[in-house]
Order: structure tokens, then C-alpha cells, then sequence
């Protein structure tokens, strides 16, 4: 019994620190973008969603404020090194770089778009997270949860539309609060809101055995799906279920585009995809598991066919708005996506933890089929959460409570 209590405490504990089977992406969720239509700045003075900031249209309320010695700051503060955003880091500690996971990548998802909407251009940050008491009470820059950004030509003509390709990068309040800079915020890492998504759109394509592609979205318990084995070699792997499904969610998209072979896949920003420095290694050698927003072209992506897998380049690296969010399990823990290898997990660097986490559900997925049952494949997958990482979810949040801060929802008023 001491065992169990043991698997399930580990379990629980690697499914709170990885929240990637509920979350992996940036934007809002279920929003109304549409595609290309005209971006038209922000006023000055002008913020968008049109509520408070820190109300449950927007960003949220704050917290709990962040120092360096609290457990907290390690769990939620993490380094931004994107070498295409300019950091004005006037204290001289790196404070104005460090953040959290959803700010990171709403901020890598911007600098992409300001080099795109303005060559030459990037983006300039001159405020991040504050350790020195310089805001108001209750400010979001404590929490690492909030940004002040201007372009690096410090052109003000430019901060309008910075403000509105702040607001398509995903930040869940964006502020033309000065002449001199643009505020922007996200929701907390553990607020509900924040965490709902998915990893690939609906129409993302993958191989199922005998070679037929298939959009992700189709696929049920039980079908066999193309990934590759260690050495890179190309298997069939079991689909076992979506660990979050939606067919209506609207979301940002990395788009990482391949030449040698010609490859376009799009997935989430925190996402893990296998990805190379140069093409000099055989197989899978040389190959590591990054986040998609970490991606930058002069990489290598691992891309695969039936016969055998081969580095790509990666020339070309935007955001795209798609519908429909799906984050597949296979039972290797990766799958071949629009003829590229990516892992089934996301929002931690930790793919082979990821694949530990979710043990137990492969062993019921087995022990299922050996007594006769059929798995999931004659049965509906129901949109959203898999109950699974749900119940780890909760579990962790009874094993794991503090007596402010809970893992699962938002902290304690």
C-alpha cells in the first residue's frame, strides 16, 4: 500500500508541474479572431479586452507578490534569452527578464510579429518583472505577469499598432498606457482560463497504417499512427486518446516551415518538437525535445515518411490562427505531424518526465484491452480535459496544497 501511495504522490506531483496535458498554447482560447483582416492600432489611452485588467475578463486579479526567496520564484519565474527582443535591464540584475511561462510566450509570439510587420524592427522590453516595489500595490509586474514594451527604434508612431500585434500575439490585456511604452499582461499560470487548449489545429494531418494521412481531429482509440523509434526509424504507434480536445477553440499557431524536404507544421507555442543546431548527426543523434517558440530558422527539424526520416531546414518561422485544438497520446509519447516529428507533450522541457507521467494511463489503456474491452476505439472522444491528467490534476492539489497557493485553480482570497 506504501508503494501505491508512493506512485500516486510521484505521479500526481510530475502531472502539476506539467500542466501540458490540459495546456499547451498561446491566445485566447475560445476567441474570434478572423483571419486576415486589417489591424488597425490602438488609441492612446485605448486597452483591449475593454474590462479592468485585473478582473476575470483579463487578466485576473493579483496573487501573491513574487521575491527572489520565495518557493514560488522558482517555480514560476523563468529566464527570457529570445535574442530578438532588446531587454533595457537598467537595474542590472536581469529582473526585466524573467517572467512567467505564459508571458514568455505571448512575448516570443510578439517578437516574431514585430520583425514581420517592421524588417529590421524588434521588439524592446523595458519593463518586466519589478523585485523593487517601483509599482502600485497590487501590480502584475511583481508576479512576473506583466510587460512594458516599446519597438527597439523607440519610434512612437509604431506603439499603436505594437499595441494591437501585442493584442494578436495572445496577451490577455494589452494598455497604449503611455506616450513612452505599451502595458501588457496574462492571466496566471494556474488560473483556469489560462490553460485551455491544445497542441495541433483540427486540420493537421498524421499517417495511420497502410500509409492513409488523416487529419488529427479523426482520429479514435486503437488506430496506429506513424512516429519513429530511438534511432529515428519509422514505426506505427497506438493512438490511445486526446489528453484535451476542442473543435471550436481558436488559436495562435507557431508555423515552422521546412526546406529539403518542404514541410509546414504548426503547433503550439509551448509545445515540444524535435529540433536540431546543424543536420551533421545520423538519426535522431543531435536531436533534443524544445518548445516550438524556441524554434529559429538556420535549425533543424526531424521529418519523416514511410521510408525513413531526414533533418529539414527551418527557413521560415511565423504565427497563423487556425480552429480546433487536439493534443494526441500515442503510446511512443510521439507522433509525425504534417510529416515532422513532435513530442506529445508541452508547456515543461521535459519530454521523457511527460511520457513517465503518463505510464499509468497506458498500463489501463493495456489492461483494458487484455480483459477484453476495446480500449477507446468504438467510443466517442468527449471535447476537453481527459479525465485522467483531470484526476491527477485534483489529486495533486490535495498532496500538494500549501496554505496559500493551490496547484489546481487560482490562489486563495
Amino acid at each position: 500500500m506504501r508503494l501505491w501511495r508512493v506512485l500516486l504522490l510521484g505521479t500526481s506531483y510530475a502531472l502539476v508541474l506539467w500542466p501540458g496535458a490540459r495546456a499547451c498554447g498561446p491566445g485566447r482560447g475560445y476567441g474570434r479572431r478572423r483571419h486576415n483582416r486589417k489591424l488597425t492600432p490602438l488609441s492612446y489611452k485605448e486597452f483591449l479586452p475593454k474590462v479592468a485588467e485585473k478582473t476575470l475578463g483579463a487578466s485576473g486579479r493579483s496573487e501573491h507578490k513574487i521575491s527572489r526567496n520565495t518557493s514560488r520564484f522558482k517555480e514560476l519565474m523563468i529566464p527570457n534569452y529570445n535574442p530578438d527582443i532588446i531587454f533595457k535591464d537598467e537595474e542590472r540584475t536581469g529582473a526585466d527578464r524573467l517572467m512567467t511561462q505564459r508571458c514568455k510566450d505571448k512575448l516570443n509570439a510578439l517578437a516574431i510579429s514585430v520583425m514581420n510587420h517592421w524588417p529590421g524592427v524588434k521588439l524592446r522590453v523595458t519593463e518586466g518583472w519589478d523585485e523593487d516595489g517601483n509599482h502600485s500595490q497590487e501590480s502584475l509586474h511583481y508576479e512576473g505577469r506583466a510587460v512594458d514594451i516599446t519597438t527597439s527604434d523607440r519610434d512612437r508612431a509604431k506603439y499603436g499598432m505594437l499595441a494591437r500585434l501585442a493584442v494578436e500575439a495572445g496577451f490577455d490585456w494589452v494598455y497604449y498606457e503611455s506616450k513612452s511604452h505599451v502595458h501588457c499582461s496574462v492571466k496566471s499560470e494556474h488560473s483556469v482560463a489560462a490553460k485551455t487548449g491544445g497542441c495541433f489545429p483540427g486540420n493537421a494531418s498524421v499517417v495511420t497504417e497502410g500509409g492513409l494521412r488523416r487529419p488529427v481531429s479523426s482520429l479514435r482509440g486503437g488506430d496506429r499512427v506513424l512516429t519513429v523509434d530511438v534511432s529515428g526509424r519509422p514505426v506505427y504507434s497506438e493512438f490511445l486518446t486526446f489528453l484535451d480536445m476542442s473543435a471550436v477553440a481558436v488559436k495562435t499557431f507557431y508555423s515552422l516551415e521546412t526546406v529539403e524536404p518542404h514541410r509546414k507544421l504548426l503547433l503550439t507555442a509551448a509545445h515540444l518538437v524535435f529540433a536540431a543546431a546543424d543536420n551533421s548527426s545520423s538519426g535522431l543523434a543531435g536531436f533534443r525535445p524544445v518548445f516550438a517558440s524556441s524554434v529559429r530558422p538556420g535549425q533543424y527539424l526531424y521529418t519523416v515518411d514511410g521510408l525513413g526520416g531526414r533533418p529539414a531546414l527551418v527557413v521560415r518561422v511565423r504565427l497563423q490562427t487556425e480552429t480546433g485544438v487536439y493534443a494526441p497520446l500515442t503510446r511512443e509519447g510521439t507522433v509525425v505531424v504534417d510529416g515532422v516529428l513532435a513530442s506529445c507533450f508541452a508547456t515543461v522541457d521535459g519530454h521523457v518526465l511527460a511520457q513517465w507521467a503518463l505510464a499509468p494511463l497506458r498500463f489501463c489503456h493495456s489492461l483494458s484491452v487484455a480483459l477484453g474491452g476495446s480500449g477507446q476505439a468504438s467510443q466517442p472522444l468527449r471535447e476537453g480535459l481527459h479525465w485522467y491528467p483531470a484526476l491527477l490534476h485534483r489529486l495533486g492539489r490535495l498532496l500538494l496544497s500549501e496554505d496559500y497557493f493551490h496547484p489546481w485553480g487560482t490562489a486563495r482570497g
